[in-house]
């Protein structure tokens, strides 16, 4: 089955179809094999979920190995925003068609992501107008709060983790986004793990699929 993005597609290990579906974001300049790590791990306790880890729609320009959901490099925040609301719309095509051509509700649909990947599925995940289960995040942050504030339209669960000691996407970012969650009334999560750096941790794997099972699986 094909996408509007190249994907790595892990298929249910059970034989009755998908019942749900996990979308796996990477982060800046990684790609969907990267992230596929995650989903391979999960798979072994969640049956029947097909997981799918789209590689992001632009050529990395500090790793050409990679890709990126939109620039980061020399970028005012206007201009960081409007090149992430291409990329939002991308995505939110990509979980369409993940919906359609899978039969699935999105209410039966998890959005995970990793840095970048965290920031621009958080964005397409509240400003959605079908709402998806849950978002897992890690080491991210929100993108815009004020866009953000004003473009609310879902209010999925959600996880978020962060590494304490992480250098790229420092730790108070979970923070600022815990209050901008709290204030809107979301049903929020949070976990900081000690003496972490930017990646996700053994212990964020094995939180972030107890989150999966209780939200896709009740």
């Amino acid at each position: 089955m094909s996408y509007s993005l190249n994907s790595v597609i892990i298929n249910p290990s059970s034989k009755s179809g998908p019942k749900n579906a996990v979308i796996l974001c990477h982060g800046y300049g990684g790609d969907g094999n990267d992230i596929s790590i995650l989903a391979n791990y999960w798979k072994n306790f969640l049956p029947d979920t097909l997981f799918v880890c789209p590689d992001a729609p632009e050529i990395c320009k500090v790793n050409p190995a990679g890709y990126q959901w939109f620039d980061l490099m020399d970028q005012t925040d206007e201009e960081t925003l409007s090149k992430s609301l291409i990329a939002e719309n991308k995505l939110n095509k990509f979980i369409d068609e993940v919906s359609n051509k899978n039969k699935l509700s999105f209410n039966n649909i998890a959005l995970v992501g990793f840095s970048q990947g965290c920031m621009i599925a958080l964005q397409t995940a509240l400003k959605k107008k079908d709402q998806i289960k849950c978002v897992i995040g890690y080491s991210g942050k929100i993108l815009n709060i004020k866009h953000l504030n004003q473009n609310i339209n879902s209010k999925p669960e959600i996880f978020l983790m962060h590494g304490d000691s992480d250098a790229v996407v420092p730790a108070n970012f979970l923070l600022e986004a815990k209050e901008f969650f709290n204030k809107n009334h979301y049903k929020i999560q949070t976990k900081i793990f000690k003496n972490c750096e930017h990646r996700i941790p053994t212990e964020g794997s094995s939180i972030g699929l107890e989150f999966l099972k209780k939200n896709l699986y009740k």
